[in-house]
């Protein structure tokens, strides 16, 4: 779905935000095969996998920066699409992040990301949370761009116009079995922390918790769970200025 939103013509450039191991933006340099794709990231581990799975799939027009996209300086209208899966959640100043996406596109360039909706609409966040029996946690918020009018405001300072939302409904595999699909929830951050706050008897609680809802959610196919997402979509505001 995000891919169908983002419409990557052949000519184009792509900017991937917050790219992780780098399959979205390959996907993308893909479809713009006479143009290509640059995808950044702030985990250096992660650029560098991204690297290496790019080169082992061929893919020849695709690049990968280490950059943080908040204050990250890219070439000023260099990109025709800023795109972004899961990437945009945690900016410290989305107003700022957002004008500094802004400006290495190119006149009336476009942004498209996938944000997700609030947490009590997301099934594996209520489980993982009731499941460690946590309250929402400090720092951190993977819902922070969940509310449209909010987002629609923070886009529109940021020098964005014509702000849409697509309601996306779709499960997410969590792994083939319950033990992969724990060792990837342990990798989560707000699961980390909470269990990092208890001691060796409740962790161990919390982690039977954890496998015992993990569990209810396995199918033959693997552990899944429902999950609501916004795919955003605006564009540059275009003022005959430059820079």
């Amino acid at each position: 779905m995000l891919r169908r939103a983002c419409g990557v013509q052949a000519h184009e450039q792509v900017l991937d935000i917050g790219c992780g191991l780098g399959q979205t933006t390959c996907e993308a340099a893909r479809l713009a095969r006479a143009g290509g794709a640059l995808g950044v990231d702030i985990s250096e581990p992660a650029i560098e996998r991204a690297r290496q799975l790019a080169q082992a799939q061929g893919v020849r027009n695709v690049a990968f920066e280490r950059a943080d996209a908040q204050v990250h300086r890219f070439p000023s209208e260099r990109f025709d699409l800023a795109m972004s899966r899961f990437g945009t959640m945690f900016f410290d100043d989305p107003v700022a992040a957002f004008a500094n996406v802004g400006r290495p596109l190119r006149p009336a360039g476009r942004l498209v990301m996938m944000v997700w909706q609030a947490g009590e609409r997301n099934e594996w966040e209520v489980a993982l949370r009731q499941s460690l029996q946590a309250v929402a946690s400090e720092g951190l918020d993977a819902f922070s761009l969940a509310d449209p009018p909010t987002v629609t405001g923070i886009l529109e300072a940021a020098g964005f116009a014509d702000v849409t939302f697509t309601d996306v409904r779709e499960p997410v595999y969590y792994g083939p079995d319950v033990a992969a699909a724990l060792d990837w929830v342990r990798g989560f951050r707000c699961t980390s922390d909470v269990l990092d706050r208890l001691d060796p008897a409740d962790a161990a609680g919390a982690l039977g918790r954890l496998c015992e809802m993990l569990a209810t959610h396995l199918s033959d196919d693997g552990v899944w769970f429902d999950s609501r997402a916004w795919i955003v979509s605006a564009r540059r505001r275009w003022t005959g200025l430059s820079g």
